[in-house]
Formats: structure tokens, C-alpha cells, sequence
């Protein structure tokens, strides 16, 4: 065999070899995924549709937690212990669009608001401690105290996707590379677990709109924390629908009756989240009644570094 034949050979080899393990670890990686949102969860039958949930710890006072963009109830769940330890009931949902919860004709953050109250009413609770609204859950928590005052204790706004003024610009722009990825890696399982495995710093910017710096200078806690944020987006594909409608909210959102939240609202935020959050969170716990802002100087949208400070508040502000 010639030399130059041998080298073809070879090289075609190593090509099908490393195409192959690319295929089998995309495979086993979306195998553990689905296995993952396909456990541990329940569907209500509601007036509202459909709803998927979780209930982790048996007694006490429940928490409902509204998950963000590219979550569902799953990735909610990574919130439950410290909750449960500390005596509550957590209750986690997926949002309109996301797993086994379909996307309705009204998808506004009103209608999601109410679907919250028809979940409660299959859960047989009454009223809740408190519903934690996270970055794209804030609208349908914000309206949830506003429709239905009675049902919650307390309103937890953590880097809310919400209403700041700014002049000439409705909302900040997306961080670089946002919307290339939404358009592509974030329409196909596999391109999006190849981005994660390939172009973690640009997915830590672009996707957690976080600072990769403040990733790198974290303890491993906290840097494996980000990562799991990223690797539980996947199955991407059952989150799509919801992703797609986020993005309508988040392009429409307009200013809430905020004078009509009546019951203890706390808003947190990091003044380095790239998704521009501190100025919504300071905005809105000034027009809310009584309402406190906590904001940190840097984290990101994710919080780096302050996830167990950030825990240990929200639960002291429930209690």
C-alpha cells in the first residue's frame, strides 16, 4: 500500500473514531437528560391546562418558585433543599412552553399568573408562603400578587426580567452573542450540547449573562454551579416553545400596577447582570409599597459567589 494511501487511511480512521465518540457522548448526555425531566414530576389536570409540578417536603408552609428563561421544573428544584430543611413545602413548576407544560393561545404573563392560582387549586393550597419569581418568572409572580393578592404571603423577585424606565430604549441591549445562540445553538439539542462543550466562556456571557471573569475567580462550588446551569437547559428542544414566548415577553414587558401589591416584596439583583436586571430591581421595589431591594456589586445574572447568602435571605424573609 502507498504511503500517501496508508496516511488517507489512517486519517479516515481517526475521524470515524472521534465522530463516533462525539456521537455516543452527545447521546449518552441526552439520554441522562431526558431521563432527568421525565422524573420526579407530576401534571395537573387544571381549568388553566395542563401544568407539570413537583412538591419536594411533605409539611409546612409552601413556597411556589417560578423558574427562568430555558428552566422548567427541573432546574427549579436545585433551589428545594435549604427550603425544605429549613421547614418549607417547595413547590416547582414548568412555565407555559416548557416539558410537559404546552404553550396556550394566551401565554402573557397574566395568563400564566392565573395558571399559577389554577395549580394551587390542585394542590389544595390555599395560600402560599411566598412565590419566588425568578429572572423570566418575575412577570407572571409580579402578576400573580396583583390578580390574586390573597393567595401569597410574600412576592421574591430574584434579577427580574422586569420595567425600568430608560430613555430612548425600552430594554438593554443583549449581551454579545445572545441572539446568534438563540437562533442556532439554542434550536437543536446538539448544537447546544456541543456548545457547552466547546464554547463554555461565550455560553456563561451570552446565555447566563454573566461575566466569564466572576466564573473564573469563584470557588469549584460555585463554578460547577454555573455548569449545571448550562448542562440542565438540555434537552433544549422541550424548551423551545417557552424560550420563544420568554423572548416576546421580555421584548414587550411594560410597567405593572405596582402600587397594587399589597403584601412584603423583596427584590434582589447584581449590578453586573448583563441582562440589566439591577435597574428593574431597584425600580421595582421603589414603586411597591414597602417593598426592600438587596443588590450585590457583581455575580452576574446567576449570582456568582452569593447563591448561599442569597438562599439564607429569601428564607429569613419567608419566615
Amino acid at each position: 500500500m502507498r504511503p500517501r494511501r496508508i496516511i488517507f487511511v489512517l486519517l479516515f480512521v481517526f475521524l470515524a473514531v472521534f465522530i463516533g465518540r462525539i456521537y455516543y457522548d452527545y447521546q449518552h448526555d441526552l439520554h441522562e437528560a431526558r431521563i432527568r425531566v421525565s422524573t420526579g414530576s407530576q401534571i395537573a389536570r387544571t381549568p388553566c391546562g395542563p401544568i407539570e409540578y413537583a412538591v419536594i417536603g411533605r409539611e409546612g408552609p409552601a413556597v411556589l418558585v417560578v423558574h427562568g428563561a430555558g428552566g422548567g421544573f427541573d432546574q427549579t428544584l436545585d433551589f428545594a433543599p435549604p427550603f425544605v430543611d429549613r421547614g418549607f413545602r417547595f413547590v416547582a413548576m414548568s412555565r407555559f412552553g416548557y416539558l410537559r407544560t404546552p404553550l396556550p393561545a394566551d401565554a402573557s404573563a397574566a395568563a400564566q399568573a392565573d395558571a399559577h392560582a389554577c395549580l394551587l387549586d390542585a394542590l389544595g393550597i390555599e395560600r402560599v408562603a411566598g412565590i419566588i419569581g425568578v429572572s423570566a418568572g418575575a412577570p407572571s409572580a409580579m402578576q400573580f400578587a396583583i390578580r390574586h393578592p390573597a393567595r401569597s404571603a410574600r412576592l421574591i423577585l430574584l434579577v427580574p426580567l422586569a420595567y425600568a424606565p430608560r430613555s430612548g430604549n425600552p430594554s438593554p441591549p443583549a449581551p454579545p452573542g445572545t441572539q446568534f445562540l438563540f437562533e442556532t445553538a439554542l434550536k437543536s439539542d446538539f448544537l447546544f450540547w456541543l456548545a457547552t462543550k466547546t464554547m463554555h466562556r461565550t455560553l456563561v456571557e451570552a446565555i447566563l449573562a454573566t461575566p466569564p471573569d466572576v466564573v473564573d475567580r469563584a470557588t469549584v462550588y460555585e463554578q460547577a454551579r454555573a455548569r449545571s446551569m448550562l448542562d440542565h437547559i438540555l434537552p433544549v428542544s422541550l424548551r423551545r416553545s417557552g424560550l420563544l414566548n420568554d423572548a416576546t415577553v421580555a421584548a414587550t414587558i411594560s410597567r405593572y400596577d405596582l402600587e397594587r401589591i399589597a403584601i412584603p416584596t423583596l427584590t434582589i439583583s447584581m449590578s453586573d447582570d448583563l441582562f440589566g436586571t439591577y435597574e428593574a430591581a431597584r425600580y421595582t421595589a421603589e414603586q411597591i409599597p414597602g417593598a426592600r431591594f438587596i443588590g450585590y456589586p457583581n455575580g452576574g445574572h446567576v449570582w456568582i459567589g452569593h447563591n448561599e447568602a442569597i438562599l439564607d435571605k429569601m428564607i429569613d424573609f419567608l419566615k
